[in-house]
């Protein structure tokens, strides 16, 4: 009986405070606040990576992100013993951090036009906090000066002369009947190039850090003039600089004004949910025999460092193929840089690539580069996003090929 007596009290005694601070709960008003603990209410929104709200959040709360990292930065530097920071101090490197955080301010004014743009545009509330990734944030203005800038010439020409030369074998005259489509298309470049070259094109994207981002550039509101606005893409990034003077550098943008056109689509959604174009009238049934029915689908297809996105890289070269009318054209350039992570559900070798896609159905043009064919499979050493004045360079070598569906 001693024991039962024991355990008895111990129980009363552990719960008895409990008791207590649950009725002041109730009595104070925060009982709802108590269970909505315990139920995950309390739980910040999550979502998806490339969403729009994500983005926007993300875009709206760059200014703050980026100048908490400024304030580690400089609580790090003050951890400097006595002569090291002596000598740091020599060196300027309070008056860098400070210089920092003013290009920091200079580029929040891109990021905070590119998200009042966003909240007129899709009636967004004010935004929340705890979902933002300010990393794509700046990938995304990095792209800003390699799409939209002189400074980006030199690599868009690089990995945009193999596709458009390939397009220019088409004569003039029959290009605007023929449809292209350009996923994965960033901030558009690629896909508003071709449409200059006559071709009703297509620019497809997931990603609302980039669609948000080019939107800015297709309003009429927000970008009126070439190279109006200026940024310091490179300035978080302190490795592999020759010079404060080069990692502060302005850069400015756009080079020439985008804007949507008859010509000159845009559509914000996942490549895998996108359908054949079509000209048949919507209430009109065709029978399967049809040969107007045969022929729905797109010219071609044009993926520039792409595939390699893919989480099923099966799955989107089967919906290249089924996008394509029949003796449609796909035209790829890329390397084949996995999803990390364990997220992607197959990784295959360029060899493995290459006979896939035969496996599908696609015929790979083979010919001879040295021939002068323009259509042959080569390797094209190429930068993406790459910092010029850096001391670093990332070389891809990425792979071109053109493919047909087979009539």
């Amino acid at each position: 009986m001693v024991v039962n007596t024991f355990t008895f009290d111990v129980l009363l005694a552990c719960l008895f405070p409990i008791a207590l601070f649950a009725a002041s709960l109730r009595i104070s008003g925060s009982w709802a606040n108590f269970l909505d603990f315990f139920t995950l209410k309390f739980r910040k929104p999550s979502y998806e990576p490339f969403s729009l709200n994500r983005a926007y959040q993300s875009y709206s709360n760059y200014q703050r992100l980026a100048t908490s990292e400024i304030a580690s930065r400089r609580t790090t530097y003050n951890t400097l013993g006595r002569g090291h920071k002596r000598l740091g101090n020599t060196l300027g490197y309070p008056e860098k951090l400070d210089r920092l955080k003013l290009v920091t301010d200079m580029n929040a004014i891109i990021t905070e036009r590119i998200a009042e743009l966003a909240a007129a545009e899709f009636n967004l509330g004010k935004p929340g906090v705890g979902s933002e990734d300010i990393g794509r944030v700046r990938e995304s203005l990095k792209h800003f000066i390699r799409d939209w800038s002189i400074d980006g010439a030199t690599e868009r020409e690089r990995i945009f002369r193999p596709i458009i030369n390939v397009l220019r074998v088409v004569d003039k005259s029959e290009r605007l009947g023929k449809r292209v489509l350009v996923p994965g298309s960033g901030l558009g470049r690629l896909a508003w190039e071709i449409s200059r070259l006559g071709y009703n094109t297509t620019a497809n994207e997931l990603s609302f850090f980039m669609n948000l981002a080019f939107r800015f550039l297709l309003s009429p509101e927000m970008t009126t003039t070439t190279n109006e606005h200026t940024l310091r893409p490179y300035a978080h990034w302190f490795s592999h600089q020759r010079s404060n003077e080069s990692l502060f550098r302005a850069i400015h943008f756009p080079d020439a004004i985008p804007r949507l056109s008859p010509t000159f689509h845009h559509v914000e959604a996942d490549f895998l949910t996108l359908k054949p174009p079509s000209d048949i009238p919507p209430k009109f049934v065709w029978s399967k025999s049809d040969p107007a029915l045969l022929e729905v689908g797109y010219d071609y297809i044009v993926t520039l460092f792409f595939i390699d996105t893919s989480l099923n890289v099966l799955a989107t070269m089967e919906h290249i193929y089924n996008l394509l009318r029949p003796g449609g054209t796909w035209i790829n350039l890329g390397p084949l840089l996995w999803t990390s992570g364990g997220y992607a559900k197959i990784e295959l070798s360029l060899n493995e690539v290459i006979r896939a896609a035969e496996e599908i159905g696609f015929v790979v043009h083979d010919g001879d580069v040295t021939a002068g064919d323009l259509f042959a499979r080569r390797t094209v050493e190429c930068e993406y996003t790459g910092d010029t004045d850096a001391m670093m360079r990332w070389i891809y070598k990425a792979e071109f090929w053109v493919a047909t569906k087979p009539k």
